[in-house]
C-alpha cells in the first residue's frame, strides 16, 4: 500500500513538463494572462539562445517562432503549443488587460522589497530570475508612464518597463539565465492576482532604493 500511495504522490507532483502546461494553463484560462511559448535554449549550451542571434540577451526567455501578437488565452492553443514543446517557457505578452511589470537588477531589487516591506507598500507578485527581478502591475499606457517619469528629479537607468507590446517570462520557465520563480508569489486559489498601480511602485521603488543608499548599475 504505502508503495502504491508514493507512486500516486509522484504521478500527481509530475515533473517540469507538466508542470509548465499546467502553469501555462492556469495563467491563460483562468488568470487570463495571454500567454506563448518562448524560444528554447540552444541544444549545443544552455546559456545560448535557440534563436538566430548569437549574441542574444535573453537566451530563452522572448518570444521567436511564433511572434508576440501570437500571445492567446485560448485553452486549445494553449495545450497544442506546449503539447508541442513541452518545455518552452511561459511568455507573458504584457499590457493590454494583462499586467504590466517593472523590473530591475536582483540585488537592489532585493534591498528596494526589503525597504517596501518597512514601509508597508502593498505588491503584487514579483518574478524573479538570477539576473533580474519584475514586479507586476496594473496596465498602463506609454502617456501615463511618460507623465510620470517626466515628473521624477531621478529614476534608475536600470528599471525597466514591460508594457503594452513588451512580455517577461514566467515561472516555472527554464531560461539560459536560469530558472524564473516567483519572488513573491499569488495568493493560492486566487483568480487573477491583484497588483498595485505603477505610480505606486516606481515611487515606492525610487524612495527606497534612496533611502537605502543602494545604486541600481546600469544593465
Amino acid at each position: 500500500m504505502r508503495e502504491i500511495l508514493g507512486r500516486r504522490r509522484r504521478l500527481l507532483r509530475g515533473d517540469g513538463k507538466s508542470e509548465l502546461i499546467s502553469a501555462a494553463l492556469t495563467y491563460a484560462t483562468e488568470w487570463r494572462w495571454p500567454v506563448l511559448p518562448g524560444v528554447t535554449t540552444h541544444p549545443q549550451g544552455t546559456s545560448r539562445c535557440g534563436c538566430p542571434d548569437p549574441e542574444c540577451t535573453v537566451p530563452g526567455a522572448h518570444p521567436f517562432d511564433p511572434g508576440l501578437l501570437a500571445a492567446t488565452t485560448d485553452e486549445r492553443m494553449v495545450r497544442w503549443w506546449w503539447a508541442n514543446r513541452p518545455a518552452a517557457p511561459i511568455i507573458l505578452a504584457t499590457g493590454g488587460k494583462a499586467p504590466c511589470a517593472v523590473s530591475l537588477p536582483a540585488l537592489p531589487a532585493a534591498h528596494a522589497l526589503t525597504a517596501l516591506d518597512r514601509m508597508g507598500m502593498r505588491l503584487g507578485p514579483v518574478v524573479a530570475s538570477p539576473a533580474r527581478w519584475a514586479i507586476l502591475v496594473k496596465p498602463y499606457s506609454m502617456e501615463q508612464l511618460g507623465e510620470l517619469l517626466y515628473a521624477k528629479d531621478f529614476v534608475p537607468g536600470s528599471l525597466r518597463f514591460h508594457g503594452e507590446g513588451g512580455y517577461i517570462a514566467l515561472p516555472p520557465s527554464e531560461t539560459g539565465q536560469g530558472p524564473i520563480s516567483w519572488q513573491r508569489a499569488p495568493l493560492p486559489g486566487s483568480a487573477s492576482p491583484w497588483v498595485p498601480d505603477v505610480e505606486a511602485v516606481v515611487d515606492a521603488v525610487v524612495e527606497a532604493l534612496t533611502r537605502t543608499g543602494v545604486s541600481a548599475p546600469e544593465l
